[in-house]
């Protein structure tokens, strides 16, 4: 709220909602809200009269005003300032609003997810949001990489073909709602030799944990002339940077989740550790963690490992026989891909998913049949391997847990404005 600063002694205005309000038979205190900011703005019966002093005790929550007055120094208000009202102008009447200061169920705060909105800390975690999206762009805009907008309809397969969302496509068959803009985004590095693409993505998966969404937003990038420990080094040098930009850009949206800042900046002082998969999987089994040699690691095993190195940790090379058809066999254990996903602390979980990709074609044409892929579906992807192939790498990580991860909180679905899960598409 630094930016409001500029306000303190002079007569301004405020356009909002009655977020909340408390007094005594002289004095009443609104809470405005206005900007997504909550603002103290105090009543005082003598200066009012009593017949508009009335009308502001009557006023019930989210009434939206108008409210003029000049603002002072409190460092007790929210934002360290408030206004001493003059006059006021009520905009729309506001009846029975269905939350309430009392504690509300989960089910029925997704079902007023329309109103939740307005709520606290709900404000608070959108914030936070915007200024990490904001931060993840600029990152790419300072490294001269050229955003591409990838199709959300695709008659291509970017990950398991059992996660998709299909719909008729007019007379042409079927089509996708897009798992990835990976492979779009291939394309592109060709032209432009360094690329990200920022958007909604979906996953038809039938999961019902803290971790996932059906609907999600994903940063992707993609980066010509790039190996796989190329690219670790930019995952990383990527995560730190917007992280320590968004935290030090929301510490008073970070105060009010009760988020412990310098925890999280701790996270990311240095570099995040890097093991192998066979690394990983001796761990867990070392914890009698059971496990064996070519399976994926679950949620619980990712923590059992976050804890171990107290940090996020990047782990390498996973069985090929678990990975996408994309990714580029590793020379030095043909039964491993050159890959690595970025574990993230607190229960949080893998935020990146990142490989260096298959730049042959007569291989990764191989790929996709072993897989049962359609091969006329992903003929123009072929052609990136028939005209100037290069060696490339890319990733791609989650917005809603990156969210999750920076403001602390236990569930991805508080971390999107309209939450999408396998038991939920409404509002």
């Amino acid at each position: 709220m630094d930016r409001f600063q500029e306000l303190l002694g002079k007569k301004s205005t405020l356009k909002g909602w009655l977020h909340g309000i408390r007094g005594s038979n002289k004095f009443q205190f609104l809470t405005i809200r206005s900007e997504g900011y909550l603002f103290q703005v105090i009543a005082e019966k003598e200066k009012l009269g009593e017949e508009n002093f009335a009308i502001i005790k009557s006023l019930s929550q989210e009434t939206s005003v108008i409210v003029k007055g000049v603002f002072v120094a409190n460092e007790r208000a929210p934002g360290g300032l408030e206004m001493y009202l003059e006059n006021f102008q009520i905009q729309g009447e506001s009846k029975d609003y269905p939350i309430t200061p009392k504690e509300h169920g989960t089910d029925f705060l997704l079902n007023h997810r329309h109103l939740w909105l307005r709520s606290k800390k709900q404000l608070a975690i959108l914030k936070i949001r915007s200024e990490l999206s904001f931060q993840i762009r600029n990152y790419f805009h300072e490294r001269h990489y050229t955003n591409i907008d990838t199709p959300i309809l695709t008659g291509s397969v970017g990950e398991s073909a059992g996660t998709l969302f299909s719909t008729e496509y007019f007379d042409l068959g079927k089509a996708y709602l897009a798992q990835t803009g990976q492979l779009y985004l291939e394309t592109a590095i060709f032209a432009h030799s360094k690329v990200y693409c920022f958007g909604p993505t979906f996953r038809a998966e039938k999961s019902k944990t803290r971790r996932h969404l059906t609907e999600f937003w994903m940063v992707e990038a993609e980066t010509a002339y790039l190996s796989n420990e190329e690219n670790l080094d930019l995952q990383d040098d990527f995560v730190r940077t917007v992280i320590q930009r968004t935290v030090n850009r929301c510490k008073h949206e970070l105060e009010i989740l009760e988020r412990d800042t310098e925890k999280i900046l701790s996270y990311v002082t240095n570099s995040f550790p890097r093991i192998d998969y066979d690394e990983a999987i001796g761990v867990l089994q070392k914890k009698g963690f059971e496990i064996s040699w070519g399976e994926d690691i679950n949620a619980e095993g990712e923590n059992l490992i976050t804890e171990e190195y107290n940090s996020a940790v990047f782990i390498r090379n996973y069985p090929k026989a678990i990975k996408a058809f994309y990714m580029k066999e590793n020379p030095q254990n043909p039964k491993t891909v050159l890959c690595a996903d970025l574990i993230a602390p607190e229960g949080v979980g893998e935020i990146i998913g990142g490989s260096e990709r298959e730049e042959d074609y007569e291989k990764i044409m191989a790929k996709i049949r072993e897989e049962g892929l359609p091969e006329d579906g992903y003929d123009w992807y072929l052609d990136l391997r028939k005209y100037g192939s290069v060696p490339h790498a890319g990733f791609g990580l989650g917005l809603e847990r990156l969210v999750a991860w920076i403001a602390g909180l236990p569930h991805v679905r508080e971390c999107i404005p309209f939450p999408r899960m396998m038991y939920r598409i409404h509002p």
